[in-house]
């Protein structure tokens, strides 16, 4: 029988009790997720009162109520490893949190200019929030957790479509009036 393209070469699915420095690994990784969602719901209000495009206030409204939801989904995944639901600061979020900030300052409020910006710092977010709960995903199949395994996949592609529609946006409309701004 075949194998479905996506499925790992060797079946290297074990018990979380058999990889425990493994399992500590994807613990303190959710921990870091956990941190870097929540420092996104303070974060994104900014970024949607600094936008001018509708467009863009819409996605990024949008993304902070799924966000929100990402939350609450982490706190059940730490409930299911029977672990406390524990924040472990992500010092790459609040790295981009915070060169999204100055973006926003270094920018004309109300300018096509500041909305590009602010696309780009929310694109690199997405960038690493892509990252992360792919490699998650993958260290929850391997871990034979596949409760928690559907949850990140779930999220995971909130992720990639957040991403897109925010190339969308820029693609659409943005980009170009950026240009032709003096």
């Amino acid at each position: 029988m075949k194998k479905e393209t996506g499925d790992p070469k060797f079946s290297t699915k074990t018990s979380p009790e058999q990889q425990p420095a493994l399992l500590e690994l994807f613990v303190d990784s959710i921990k870091d997720i956990y941190w870097a969602e929540n420092h996104l719901v303070t974060t994104l209000p900014k970024m949607i009162a600094a936008a001018t495009s509708k467009a863009l206030i819409d996605g990024i409204e949008k993304h902070l109520e799924e966000t929100k939801i990402h939350v609450t989904r982490l706190e059940n995944i730490f409930n299911l490893l029977e672990e406390k639901v524990q924040a472990q600061k992500c010092d790459a979020m609040e790295g981009l949190a915070k060169e999204g900030e100055t973006i926003v300052e270094s920018t004309e409020a109300g300018t096509a200019t500041r909305d590009v910006g602010i696309i780009l710092a929310s694109q690199k977010v997405e960038h690493y929030e892509i990252a992360t709960y792919g490699g998650l995903h993958q260290l929850a199949v391997t871990l034979g957790l596949q409760e928690v395994a559907d949850i990140l996949a779930e999220t995971l592609a909130e992720e990639k479509a957040a991403d897109e529609q925010l190339t969308q946006v820029a693609e659409s409309d943005i980009n170009y009036t950026a240009a032709e701004e003096a």
